[in-house]
């Protein structure tokens, strides 16, 4: 079968900005942000108090009490976005070929909580202490299987895990499951729980996130020269891809086009950037020609821009080997300003704010941009959303143990 052009046709999105795609946008054009103190376990001893959560979240407003006791929160969350996504792109359920949809769903961590709460279960219980759904409930891919068992999709099932890369890394493959012929629709995307004490003590012992308590709205502070680490953010995001003559047979509103993406490694170190970035600009290479479009055709990138004093450096300095003087004329932006780093559901929210830049013609700002830092001299959007008509945008997103990934969206025509 020939290679197929795929639109987006419904989107989804869960986090700490707004509980809905329409929700999200509106926070994402506003400039909100979503760093908040942490309240619903005691952070005397943690270094960082705040994170970026899903505010006011009852698993019991979505599911019953018994369905949520059985799914860590991070598959909660994909359960959520993945029926607004399929809302959204208004399929007929009941009269397309469940056998054609893909799902195609990470999670960089899967049920960290799970396997925290089991392990004080079995320390203080001993074996019989531990859950039957211990195990179905932490696998990072039982998100994917619990949208495909509910909705009973039988096409190509899987998870792809690439830590941050990880949300990027399903759309991608679900775009390639769709050219060649696999399947004609897909759930995409990823969702991340990792707001409890282990995980932040985790990165918080890696020396990654903000310790700005005193004024967690604006820890996250991409290209700024008094950024000091990531906020943790968590929720999910999911896309509908859709071949596009199925989307024109029904009249589907579409979104965007996904066009290409680049896929690569820096086989450097488990999480320090490589200084050269050379994974980074091999995956935006490989996305450019991929796509067949040459740099100066991209109006807009939303980088990985985590917050982090070496990692936006080195980010601005591969754009720049990839872009040359063009660079100067792209609009940039880091939405993570605003989200914190929601970890393995991060490209996917990034790819809804991607599309949704495109789709509206506006892109939103990096927040808290004080003081640029003289290193990160390209446009990323100070502060406030600025109206651009958008051809072509990509999406960057990276990983701990090098995994790059960049997507390449463009405006449907």
């Amino acid at each position: 079968m020939p290679d197929r052009r795929v639109v987006i046709t419904g989107i989804g999105a869960f986090t700490p900005i707004g509980k809905s795609a329409p929700d999200f946008w509106n926070g994402l054009v506003s400039g909100k942000s979503g760093a908040q103190p942490i309240e619903h376990f005691d952070v005397t001893d943690f270094p960082t108090k705040f994170a970026a959560q899903i505010q006011d979240y009852n698993p019991e407003d979505h599911f019953d009490r018994k369905e949520a006791r059985r799914m860590d929160q991070f598959c909660q969350y994909a359960m959520i976005s993945a029926e607004e996504a399929l809302e959204d792109s208004q399929l007929d359920l009941e009269e397309i070929n469940k056998d054609r949809v893909g799902v195609m769903v990470g999670s960089g961590i899967g049920g960290m909580e799970t396997f925290f709460e089991q392990s004080m279960n079995f320390n203080e219980h001993g074996p019989r202490g531990v859950s039957p759904f211990f195990i179905p409930m932490l696998i990072p891919d039982i998100a994917a299987g619990q949208i495909s068992i509910k909705y009973g999709f039988k096409g190509p099932n899987f998870c792809t895990v690439s830590a941050c890369a990880t949300g990027s890394h399903n759309i991608g493959l679900a775009y390639d499951s769709i050219q060649k012929g696999d399947c004609d629709w897909a759930v995409c995307g990823g969702t991340e729980a990792p707001i409890f004490e282990m995980g932040v003590a985790g990165f918080n012992s890696m020396r990654a996130m903000s310790t700005r308590n005193d004024d967690p709205g604006k820890a996250s502070r991409p290209f700024d020269v008094d950024r000091d680490g990531f906020v943790l953010g968590e929720g999910s995001a999911m896309l509908i891809l859709e071949d596009l003559e199925k989307a024109r047979e029904r009249d589907a509103r579409i979104y965007g086009e996904i066009v290409g993406y680049g896929f690569s490694a820096d086989a450097h170190h488990m999480t320090a950037p490589d200084p050269d970035g050379e994974g980074v600009i091999l995956a935006m290479n490989r996305a450019l020609e991929s796509s067949g479009i040459e740099p100066e055709d991209v109006d807009h990138i939303n980088m990985h821009g985590t917050s982090t004093p070496l990692g936006d450096e080195a980010e601005t300095n591969s754009i720049k080997k990839v872009f040359k003087d063009y660079s100067y004329e792209i609009n940039f932006n880091s939405t993570k300003s605003m989200t914190g780093h929601m970890l393995g559901a991060a490209g996917a929210a990034e790819s809804v704010a991607t599309l949704l830049a495109i789709y509206h013609g506006m892109i939103p700002p990096t927040i808290n941009i004080e003081n640029q830092d003289p290193e990160c001299d390209l446009d990323y959007t100070a502060n406030e959303s600025v109206a651009r008509d958008i051809e072509y945008a990509m999406n960057n997103a990276f990983g701990f143990g090098g995994h790059n990934t960049t997507l390449v969206f463009k405006k449907f025509s």
